[in-house]
């Protein structure tokens, strides 16, 4: 990918009834110029498409891209369904689409997005989906108890701190992962690079144990070996 170097280190309305497992992430004041930096990271724009800087980024975005699908695959698997999921020719599922991403296309364009994101801010991609899977299980519209939306379960106040307000952008997948990815950096950065604090954090649990533990026992598998 060309340049992906981090910008944070100093991110059809239609509603799930799905209930996603975030916690509550807390409204805390912000430093003006923290507040700047998240706004910007948010609102720049990324590339439509991956651009990779030489031939060997290229072979391992292709490494990591197949196994993540594949683990994706398995995870959006409807309980009691055969091992071996039928394939038409052309790769897409013969069964009928239970999921926003049950086909093979939009698999790939949401783990561009996670790479591109994740990347971008600076974090491993496995981290990120870990998260989203703990958080969302992969519903891009889920919305928790608390009002948190999306993949990633963005509280929908950090779109008037850092946008213009409009939550219904947090069900639009590139920008929920983007904004998702700029919390978490943020919150990373704020607890020094302590992953489990910043985990405890985004999920408004900081300090309890239990969260983060899932979210790095679940990145496990999404981490090519």
């Amino acid at each position: 990918m060309k340049n992906t170097r981090p910008v944070l280190l100093p991110l059809v309305l239609a509603l799930s009834a799905l209930c996603a497992q975030a916690g509550p992430q807390r409204e805390e004041p912000l430093a003006d110029a923290v507040r700047t930096a998240l706004s910007a990271a948010v609102t720049q724009q990324g590339p439509p498409e991956l651009v990779h800087a030489d031939v060997q980024s290229e072979q391992t975005f292709a490494a990591w891209l197949a196994h993540t699908q594949n683990v994706l695959r398995q995870r959006l698997r409807p309980r009691g369904s055969p091992s071996a999921r039928a394939q038409t020719n052309v790769g897409q599922s013969s069964a009928t689409p239970n999921h926003e991403l049950d086909a093979d296309s939009l698999q790939r364009e949401f783990l561009h997005t996670v790479w591109y994101e994740s990347q971008r801010a600076g974090l491993d991609p496995a981290w990120v989906l870990g998260l989203i899977q703990v958080e969302s299980g992969f519903r891009k519209f889920a919305i928790s108890r608390a009002g948190a939306r999306g993949y990633m379960q963005v509280m929908p106040f950090w779109t008037r701190v850092l946008s213009d307000g409009d939550a219904s952008q947090l069900f639009h997948a590139q920008a929920n992962v983007r904004f998702g990815c700029v919390i978490l950096r943020h919150y990373l950065n704020l607890e020094h690079g302590d992953l489990a604090l910043a985990l405890s954090r985004y999920n408004g649990s900081r300090g309890q144990s239990a969260y983060p533990t899932a979210v790095l026992s679940a990145s496990k598998a999404w981490r090519p070996r």
